[in-house]
């Protein structure tokens, strides 16, 4: 992460805490005037009535006391979580996943109604390899959204399916998402592989075909497309795929991934 970046992170954090403590001072400070108000009450001249009116003044000023701490405790809850979620987001981009799912398990623990901490759990969850945990959180994270998952944590659920085996359901979700945006393309990615492991080559390759129709440098869907084919059988398909790529603007990382992949279907 860079330097402007980090700094960025750390500013938004402070202006949370600022905000969060104006809060608990605007409580403190309403709670103030409220016992000054039950202070001002004047007490009755009969006896019985200046009695009465001193215990109801206890009892207000218990009631004050009460809603202060709770309303100062709340708030507090909310830093808390909220800072344990930003060092789980600083810890994920620093490629510290266990710390990550960490603090993210704890913001989420703090305040199990707020979404985004819900999804900082699941991409720690994700990169730790916890699937059948990240599909069992799907019905808490609709709850919590009160609607359909958005497209990235409904690609994460269905890539967990197909981590697990469970590639029926899996492709409901990609078919879903396909059909909402077909310009967010990692779901006819993903699809290509559950058609693969289905034994369904051809209409893996029509996944895969279907995103290089859009993006054709898309390093994912060449590697796909030609596994596709050599699972089939058609060797020769598979190393054109690959060679047709290689002609194209890709990094040179990915020439080197397609070279080796072409000695491995030539051999």
């Amino acid at each position: 992460m860079s330097f402007k970046h980090r700094r960025s992170c750390q500013l938004d954090q402070v202006r949370f805490i600022f905000w969060e403590l104006l809060k608990i001072l605007g409580v403190l400070f309403i709670s103030l005037l409220a016992v000054k108000g039950i202070a001002g009450l004047k007490a009755a001249t009969d006896n019985r009535l200046a009695s009465r009116l001193a215990r109801a003044k206890g009892w207000l000023y218990a009631l004050v006391l009460a809603l202060a701490v709770f309303g100062a405790w709340n708030f507090g809850y909310d830093i808390a979580a909220e800072v344990y979620y930003r060092a789980g987001l600083n810890d994920a981009q620093n490629s510290r996943p266990e710390k990550s799912y960490l603090n993210a398990l704890r913001a989420v623990q703090l305040r199990p109604g707020i979404l985004p901490y819900w999804q900082a759990l699941e991409s720690a969850k994700f990169r730790l390899g916890q699937c059948a945990s990240v599909v069992d959180d799907g019905p808490a994270m609709q709850h919590v959204a009160r609607r359909d998952l958005d497209e990235s944590d409904s690609y994460r659920v269905a890539a967990c399916l197909y981590i697990l085996g469970r590639y029926d359901e899996a492709l409901r979700i990609t078919e879903g998402l396909i059909r909402q945006n077909r310009v967010y393309l990692p779901p006819s990615i993903l699809e290509g592989h559950v058609l693969m492991a289905q034994g369904k080559y051809g209409e893996a390759q029509q996944a895969f075909k279907s995103v290089l129709n859009v993006l054709p440098t898309d390093q994912a869907a060449v590697e796909g497309l030609a596994h596709a084919y050599f699972l089939e059988g058609n060797r020769q398909q598979a190393l054109k795929v690959l060679e047709d790529a290689s002609r194209l603007p890709f990094p040179v990382e990915a020439q080197k991934r397609f070279k080796a992949l072409k000695g491995l279907y030539g051999e």
